[in-house]
C-alpha cells in the first residue's frame, strides 16, 4: 500500500485516526466524485464500508459512476455532517479505485470480499447475510490522502451563551 499523504492544513480541528475510524464506521452515506468521459465531475451518494485501510463501495455496474471509475480510477469521497457552522465535521478521502471480485457480483465465494460483505450487511440490513442481486460490484478505494475536520474541537467557533 502506498503512503497516505499527511494532512497539512487545519490540523488543530482534524480528527485523530481513531476518531476518523469511528466516524466512518458509524456514518451511512458518502458522496463519491468521479470524472466523466468529458472531463466533468460526477457526484453521487452511496452506501459504503470502511475497513480501517480501504473504503469500499457496492455500486451498480451499469451506472455512470461505475463506468467513470473504471475508465478513470481516481476518486474523491466525502462523508460529512453537522447543521450549524460550529458543528461541521467530516472526512475526505482521495484515492485510487480497484474492481474486486466478479462483475457483476454473483454468489461465487470470495475470501477477500467475505468480511466486507458481512460488514455491509450488518451496517445496512442488521443481518449477517449479504444478498447479491447480479447488478452490483465492489470497488475498493485505496486512499492516497485523507483529510478531516471537526469544528466542534474549536472553542472559538461555539456560540456564546
Amino acid at each position: 500500500m502506498s503512503e497516505i499523504q499527511e494532512q497539512k492544513r487545519s490540523r488543530g480541528i482534524a480528527m485523530t485516526p481513531e476518531e476518523r475510524g469511528e466516524y466512518l464506521q458509524s456514518e451511512r452515506v458518502c458522496r463519491v466524485a468521479s470524472v466523466g468521459a468529458d472531463g466533468n465531475p460526477h457526484v453521487t451518494p452511496l452506501w459504503f464500508v470502511w475497513d480501517g485501510q480501504h473504503f469500499w463501495l457496492n455500486s451498480i455496474v451499469k451506472s455512470q459512476r461505475w463506468v467513470d471509475l473504471v475508465r478513470h480510477p481516481h476518486v474523491a469521497v466525502v462523508v460529512d455532517g453537522g447543521r450549524e457552522f460550529f458543528e461541521l465535521h467530516g472526512v475526505e478521502i482521495e484515492g485510487t479505485v480497484t474492481v474486486v471480485g466478479e462483475v457483476p457480483r454473483e454468489s461465487v465465494p470470495n475470501t477477500e470480499l467475505a468480511p466486507i460483505e458481512l460488514a455491509f450487511a450488518r451496517k445496512y440490513s442488521s443481518s449477517d447475510e449479504f444478498y447479491v442481486d447480479g447488478r452490483h460490484g465492489w470497488l475498493r478505494i485505496t486512499p492516497t490522502k485523507i483529510s478531516s475536520w471537526d469544528f466542534r474541537k474549536n472553542e472559538a467557533l461555539r456560540p456564546r451563551q
